[in-house]
């Protein structure tokens, strides 16, 4: 049966054409072939400064005889992506007085696209801030509630459908939060005594507090359409940003040119702009990552030393320590206590709840016990309570077994009572630590490239919010707050985000991948993130949690540029038409590229993937750039995995001068008796320890 259902394509064709080029008479004139008459009313959106491309309307077969056509690298539907930050600098070892670029910094610019931003807040106060830096080529869309300034230097909002839903707004204003968040995490001014109406107070700084921030909301409150993020990253590009951050991922993995953000991420890359990505928040089940394109970034969550509690105290004078982040005080001593099952949504009996705590016997968002009259709601979290989430009424999430003694207590008093307590700051002794949202590896598409890349503060952090939203956006809710504190792999990303920025800062002329080396090769608590609380291993942390600090200054780089990802994507099997649509080079041809392997790329991690208890061998060839010292001699020091050996020719690197490039080879062979065996090379020079994790592995 043919479907005559019209549904929103993306036909992605590779680079942008070079020399005079019309994309919108390009592509209403393959529209005239596929849709006839209907070619301009087909047609949503051009994309036509950064690479080739276009959205239209069509039905199945016709989006079927567009893929056919020549020129056409991929067609894939319109679907939507899902979203996914005072003390987390510290914790990194990155003070507020850390060494700056003197002057450089306010010259980077941090991309971010989001959910718009807050311009009023504190955090992009432009005081001091000189014109935008001469590079910049973008724009803002002003309007009536909405102004740039020389921190915030552009901004921009996109819709392809033109519908802007309730609650949303047409501009480049935050409506949700998140976007605000997230920017101020990257690249926010310091703010002193911010917190969450008394909770994680402290100073809320970004990484790069100097640097200025160019804005493009993609995501509202249905979430983020992929042909939007390509139309941002379309302009980010031409606008001149030299970072991009989005945390924003899918559901399931796509091959990467059917993906919009490894599409962006790729066309970033060629023109020098590292794309930082959130690796998701679906885990701790394996091949979970949802960002995982060999030239992004793929930033992990794990947790700093400070978490929130919250207690619940009972007529008998017991107390139990649950997880939230509470900001409510509660005005009576004590408040009944009832039981209300799973308080699904029209479970409640409103009588019987009105004006009490409620113990549920499942987490939820508060919002159902709230509409029942509930002052206050105790859950019982089967899960994980490595991280909190905020209410819209008093609340605490405790585990079965103390759950399981609330509810004896209610059942066995003929008055059973409660109160819970506003929540507290308590040191977290494990962190950091991957937290169990976090998406885990294997790369589902090359399982032998190490995804995740590294891992990043993503729980618990405080930053800017947005005022046209509350705590939580939940109905009900009536905090209204200039900081929030939220959770996810939305928060760590910025601070990769920022890191990366800073190095650039340092390094104005680095490659995407060297930029990213310096981050992965650096990691500061690789030695700390034991398989005791990551059982995942690398899987979890890729190279370990971002060291801003230090990675400013590598001492080697893993580098690699367009030409090197194309010897990839031969390997990967993608044909010499497909590869010269992607790059715009007619000369490209994988025939000298046969040797590629995915082992060959020129990445700052190993990998290898077999079945299990079978023998392996493999063999990876890899290049180093010095950038420490002129004159310097390394060393491998090397760890092997359990099971494994390994060899590194030659056993020494001699440098003369900074910038050149020696190369080396890594020999890999034994048998994979778990799931994940863990090692480690390090180049080591005496003052430089330059640090790449070797990871073998048995999943499929």
């Amino acid at each position: 049966m043919i479907n005559l259902w019209l549904q929103t394509y993306i036909v992605y064709m590779g680079d942008r054409p070079k020399g005079d080029f019309s994309p919108s008479s390009l592509h209403t004139s393959m529209l005239q072939e596929v849709v006839g008459s209907k070619a301009s009313e087909s047609l949503l959106h051009s994309y036509q400064k950064s690479f080739n491309g276009f959205v239209a309307k069509l039905t199945e077969e016709e989006m079927k005889k567009l893929a056919t056509m020549e020129g056409v690298v991929s067609v894939f539907p319109n679907e939507k992506k899902e979203l996914h930050t005072t003390r987390s600098w510290d914790f990194l070892g990155f003070p507020q007085q850390v060494r700056r670029a003197a002057g450089a910094e306010s010259d980077i610019i941090v991309g971010m696209l989001d959910t718009g931003i807050w311009p009023e807040s504190d955090s992009f106060n432009d005081e001091g801030f000189g014109a935008p830096p001469s590079k910049w080529k973008g724009s803002c869309q002003a309007s009536s509630n909405f102004t740039c300034n020389n921190k915030i230097i552009g901004a921009k909002y996109y819709r392809s459908d033109g519908r802007i839903g309730q609650g949303d707004i047409a501009s480049p204003r935050d409506s949700h939060g998140h976007g605000t968040h997230t920017a101020s995490t990257a690249a926010g001014q310091p703010v002193s005594n911010s917190s969450l109406l008394g909770l994680g107070s402290g100073t809320a700084r970004g990484g790069v507090p100097s640097a200025r921030i160019a804005v493009y909301k993609i995501c509202w409150s249905d979430g983020c359409w992929n042909a939007d993020i390509l139309a941002a990253f379309d302009d980010a590009i031409a606008d001149g940003v030299d970072i991009i951050s989005l945390s924003v991922g899918g559901f399931v993995p796509k091959d990467y040119f059917q993906d919009s953000i490894a599409i962006g991420a790729f066309h970033s890359m060629k023109n020098g702009i590292l794309t930082s990505n959130s690796a998701g928040n679906l885990g701790p089940g394996p091949e979970s990552i949802t960002n995982f394109s060999p030239w992004s970034l793929s930033v992990g969550a794990s947790t700093i030393d400070r978490k929130f509690v919250t207690k619940v105290k009972l007529g008998n004078s017991m107390v139990y320590e649950g997880v939230s982040v509470n900001t409510f005080s509660l005005d009576q001593s004590m408040y009944p206590l009832v039981y209300g099952g799973y308080c699904f949504e029209g479970s409640l009996n409103n009588t019987l709840v009105n004006g009490t705590i409620v113990l549920c016997d499942t987490t939820s968002n508060g919002e159902n016990q709230l509409k029942a009259g509930a002052v206050g709601t105790v859950m019982q979290n089967g899960g994980f309570t490595d991280f909190a989430f905020s209410y819209p009424l008093p609340a605490t999430n405790l585990g079965l077994e103390n759950s399981s003694e609330i509810y004896n207590y209610i059942k066995s008093n003929s008055e059973p009572m409660a109160i819970i307590e506003k929540s507290i700051e308590k040191k977290d002794e494990l962190a950091p630590y991957v937290v169990s949202f976090s998406s885990r590896g294997p790369n589902p598409i090359t399982s032998d490239i190490l995804k995740p890349d590294l891992t990043a503060p993503g729980v618990d952090i405080v930053a800017a919010w947005s005022l046209a939203t509350t705590v939580t956006g939940q109905e009900g809710d009536e905090r209204v707050v200039p900081y929030n504190i939220i959770s996810g792999t939305s928060m760590s990303c910025p601070h990769a985000t920022g890191a990366a920025a800073y190095v650039k800062s340092f390094h104005p002329t680095w490659s995407p991948a060297a930029i990213k080396s310096a981050l992965m090769t650096t990691g500061k608590f690789f030695d700390q993130m034991s398989v005791v609380t990551n059982t995942d291993a690398e899987f979890a942390y890729g190279a370990g949690q971002i060291n801003p600090a230090k990675a400013s200054n590598p001492g080697l780089v893993y580098d690699a540029g367009e030409a090197d990802y194309v010897q990839f994507l031969c390997g990967q099997g993608y044909s010499d038409n497909s590869l010269r649509l992607i790059t715009g080079d007619n000369t490209s041809s994988c025939i000298d590229s046969a040797n590629a392997t995915v082992w060959d790329l020129n990445y700052p991690s190993f990998a290898l993937s077999s079945p299990q208890n079978k023998s392996v061998a493999r063999v990876f060839h890899r290049t180093v750039t010095n950038v420490g010292s002129a004159v310097s001699v390394y060393m491998p020091v090397v760890v092997a995995p359990p099971g494994f050996a390994v060899s590194v020719e030659p056993s020494v690197i001699s440098f003369k001068a900074l910038g050149q490039k020696i190369s080396f080879v890594v020999s890999v062979s034994g048998v994979v008796s778990e799931r994940v065996v863990s090692g480690s090379l390090v180049w080591d020079d005496g003052v430089y320890q330059v640090r790449s994790p070797i990871v073998a592995h048995s999943y499929s």
